[in-house]
């Protein structure tokens, strides 16, 4: 395994990292470290749980049936709960396949997000295939209903072909408590992917959903369930990709709405209407899924999408670690055709300029979020960045799809589990920032529980290089020592660099193996400063420019090194076992540079001009 070494940078492109610890910061939402799916996920000490996707847009609580739709052959079965688990008798208990997920989200103390059905019809029977003559109103399926409008029941009726909803949302309150209670179910969505109704499901939904009616359906659905448990969140939207974020894939009634210019903005505005009118909101957190678009050439010269997660050429391998830059870079252009028509994307700014001016206070989701390469470095290097802009960004809920697995996985622990005693990334963002976004990524967070550490993790890119790292913390406080957590593409297991490594001056230099993340765990000394710490030696070190030469005149007690830096950080002379009292000529290229002063028990800094 190669471990990196701490040293003075000698490569000539290094990657320049500045940390801000009082800029900028704000919280980062616990819940963006998620997954969906009924799997435990413990090793990536995970804090969300969503039970979705195809499965439950049929799914009927009163006996855990539900359909596959397109997904296999429109059949209804037990497959849920099977999954799950759960057989026999116990497999039509109701709300069974539910309350599994949830005891589950439970033992992992994990944010639940559980699917209600909007699409009209639910599974009535775990009898198989159901044909086309047999689409929705027909035996094979039970209506939904969001109000029951008379006495909820602990046992549902099975004879009346009917499904509530509210029941349902009851009927969990009554075991778990409601929201505000800690064993409370926090949030529901409005259904799964309903601008592709008709082709996943056309056997519940054979034709186009409009835009009114998804709105209508979110109203309602959500007075429901606000009736039942008040401070319940409702994720709302549920789209699967671009196309239903501009047009609801087309909407047979997208004219009547194509004056807010997206879709997206047309149901934040029109879900804030309804919310005016029922006096309550009624959408809490805009749902969406990304599967990116982006493609790379595999070694065939053939355009591959990086979602197919096996490819590991390193084409594909290139346009996925560039991918995450599509949600939130306005100048970078990636190989899809959505860049190619709606350039530029910048995901993430623009959903959060369309939340504020449309429904203001809405939060932000990605419950299904795939990047591909899970068998391969760059998996991780998506992932990690990934989640990093969903802190930074301000994400309130995020959830794979797929298995945390291999390097996917050590995406996950970077943040969540570096050190295998569940430590994690910080709460609290601060502002970090990278030379060139192209080569290297940035995230840094304080943690409110242990004000004393500042976490910084960087993401090389580079395919080949071993560039220098050269990170400064640009704070009063001084930081004395870090440790150190990374992933290489050897191996998706997370190594240690071992015990904590002295530093001084705030900045640390390694050399950055080619595609490897790094989480450092920086610690304070004690109250002490930079400013403190330099005012003891204030008398130490002074440079003046005169004939095209600096003098650094220096007073050394102890045997001390002086270091000239350039502006990229790269130490470009050194002076070793300077004592007593001295004065240093140097003639550099013309230039900002620091001079640093360590004699081991502080150091001090000076910037200077030098012009030739």
């Amino acid at each position: 395994m190669a471990i990196p070494s701490l040293l003075v940078a000698q490569n000539p492109m290094p990657i320049l990292v500045n940390v801000y610890p009082a800029l900028d910061t704000h919280s980062i939402s616990p819940f963006i470290y998620g997954s969906n799916g009924q799997s435990d996920d413990r090793d990536e000490n995970i804090t969300a749980r969503r039970i979705g996707g195809n499965r439950m847009t049929g799914y009927n609580w009163e006996t855990n049936a539900s359909n596959a739709g397109t997904d296999y052959l429109n059949q209804s079965d037990d497959y849920m709960a099977y999954i799950s688990g759960i057989t026999g008798a116990d497999a039509k208990k109701p709300g069974i396949v539910i309350t599994a997920f949830h005891d589950t989200s439970l033992a992992m103390n994990c944010y639940s997000l559980v699917t209600l059905q909007a699409a009209g019809y639910v599974a009535a029977d775990v009898n198989g295939p159901v044909s086309q003559a047999e689409t929705a109103p027909s035996k094979r399926w039970n209506q939904v209903y969001f109000a029951k409008g008379s006495p909820f029941s602990l046992t549902p009726d099975l004879t009346d072909n009917k499904v509530y909803t509210d029941e349902e949302v009851n009927f969990l309150v009554n075991k778990y408590g409601r929201t505000k209670v800690p064993r409370g179910i926090r949030g529901y969505e409005i259904d799964n992917e309903p601008g592709l109704w008709p082709s996943t499901h056309p056997r519940i939904h054979p034709n186009k959903p409009s835009i009114a009616e998804y709105i209508a359906t979110s109203t309602a659905l959500s007075k429901a369930v606000k009736a039942v448990d008040p401070n319940a969140e409702i994720f709302g939207g549920v789209m699967y990709g671009f196309n239903e974020y501009q047009t609801f894939q087309d909407a047979p009634d997208w004219n009547s709405y194509k004056s807010y210019g997206t879709y997206i903005n047309a149901y934040l505005s029109n879900m804030k209407d309804s919310s005016t009118k029922a006096g309550k909101r009624l959408l809490d957190v805009l749902d969406l899924h990304w599967y990116p678009e982006a493609q790379g050439l595999d070694n065939n010269g053939k355009l591959t999408r990086i979602t197919q997660s096996q490819v590991a050429d390193s084409g594909v391998l290139i346009a996925r670690d560039q991918a995450p830059r599509t949600l939130w870079d306005p100048n970078y252009k990636e190989n899809s055709w959505i860049a190619q028509y709606f350039s530029p994307v910048a995901l993430l700014p623009w959903l959060k300029a369309s939340i504020d001016k449309y429904y203001p206070g809405t939060k932000l989701a990605f419950t299904e979020i795939n990047y591909g390469g899970d068998s391969s470095i760059s998996g991780a290097v998506a992932m990690t960045d990934v989640l990093g802009l969903f802190g930074k960004y301000d994400v309130y809920f995020s959830s794979y799809w797929g298995p945390l697995v291999s390097f996917v996985s050590g995406a996950y622990k970077i943040y969540r589990n570096y050190d295998g005693a569940n430590s994690t990334f910080g709460d609290i963002y601060c502002k970090a920032t990278v030379n060139d976004s192209s080569v290297a990524s940035v995230y840094s967070s304080l943690d409110s529980h242990d004000s004393t550490k500042l976490h910084v993790i960087v993401i090389n890119k580079g395919l080949g290089e071993r560039p220098d790292l050269v990170l400064k913390i640009n704070s009063d406080k001084v930081y004395a020592s870090f440790l150190l957590f990374g992933i290489n593409p050897d191996n998706p297991n997370i190594y240690s660099w071992g015990i904590p490594t002295h530093i001084t001056g705030n900045r640390v230099l390694i050399e950055a193996g080619p595609q490897s993340i790094y989480h450092f765990i920086f610690s304070l000394t004690d109250n002490s400063s930079v400013a403190e710490d330099q005012n003891h030696a204030s008398q130490e070190l002074h440079c003046t420019f005169s004939d095209g030469r600096t003098n650094i005149h220096y007073n050394a007690s102890h045997q001390a090194s002086i270091q000239i830096i350039d502006i990229q950080g790269k130490t470009v002379k050194k002076y070793d076992g300077l004592e007593g009292i001295g004065t240093i000529e140097w003639q550099g290229t013309s230039g900002m540079y620091e001079v640093l002063m360590n004699d081991g028990a502080h150091v001090e800094t000076q910037k200077i001009l030098n012009i030739r």
